[in-house]
């Protein structure tokens, strides 16, 4: 009995201990959340506005100088660029992130990756680790990204893959990513990169009249890069906010789930508490009675 008392003593100081560190992981993701929320909540307007403007004026020019990045060709070589996180315990984040890469591939480009045509660039080590255990095509000059979060690192690896879409090393250019909405919620998405998407056009819409100045030619060639870079910075910070939305919600959840136990784990020790205190009760009323007689 005493064994079983003891071994429930140290499953619940063991549960508290996990409890403390589950805590203080809520407490560390809760500050860098609310970082990292500010940074995508300033940056998304101003992305988002510039990508809708360089979507219009590829809509609306027909093509020549400039326009490479726009460029429309038959898809054989396929770059994804991933970005998950670096650490785990933040719920199915990387799960769900690394599982609409794979049935993007399995449902959009089987084609290509029968002919071993697709590449996966790892923004972030879970998602590069694990398609680099399953045999993908991948690159590792991106994978640490978030140890050093800036624009610079970022516009780093939307040079290169503008650079190798216009080398025709790849025909198209997607980015997989998490949006985040709220600390508990993230919306996983797959968006072009390149060639840049046109605008579709609707029945009756009027055509965008722009007035270019300097030439169209030069402030193309000017801004789809810039607005490309952004829009990949914009992709990483809300994948970064997500992530830390993701583990401060799951050590929430660990910690309540902690709670749940040490409470069941209570009840037990004082069951068997109860129960040895009543065992030695009755030894001790035996002995008496025996010594009686």
């Amino acid at each position: 009995m005493a064994g079983q008392l003891k071994e429930v003593r140290n499953r619940i100081k063991s549960v508290q201990s996990t409890q403390q560190i589950t805590k203080a992981m809520k407490m560390v993701s809760a500050a860098k959340l609310r970082r990292a929320q500010d940074a995508i909540i300033q940056m998304r307007p101003y992305a988002q506005k510039l990508q809708e403007m360089l979507s219009n004026i590829v809509s609306n020019s027909e093509g020549g100088a400039g326009m490479s990045l726009a460029t429309e060709r038959p898809v054989e070589n396929v770059l994804l660029i991933l970005i998950t996180s670096d650490r785990g315990l933040a719920g199915a984040f990387n799960a769900n992130l690394i599982k609409l890469a794979k049935s993007t591939i399995a449902e959009k480009y089987a084609d290509q990756q029968k002919k071993g045509n697709v590449t996966v660039w790892g923004i972030g080590k879970k998602g590069y680790e694990y398609f680099v255990r399953a045999n993908y095509k991948t690159s590792a000059d991106f994978k640490d990204i978030f140890l050093q979060l800036n624009f610079s690192n970022v516009q780093k690896a939307a040079q290169a893959a503008m650079k190798a879409f216009e080398t025709k090393e790849f025909d198209v250019v997607e980015i997989i990513y998490s949006q985040f909405k709220n600390a508990a919620t993230q919306k996983f998405e797959l968006e072009r990169f390149l060639p840049i998407p046109k605008v579709e056009k609707k029945e009756g819409a009027v055509k965008a009249d722009f007035i270019y100045d300097p030439s169209k030619e030069e402030l193309i060639a000017e801004l789809m890069p810039k607005i490309l870079n952004t829009q990949l910075y914009k992709a990483v910070l809300d994948s970064n906010a997500s992530e830390h939305g993701a583990r401060m919600t799951a050590m929430d959840k660990a910690s309540e789930n902690a709670n749940e136990m040490l409470r069941a784990l209570k009840i037990s020790y004082n069951r068997a508490r109860q129960a040895a205190i009543t065992t030695e009760l009755t030894e001790i009323v035996s002995g008496a009675a025996a010594l009686q007689g």
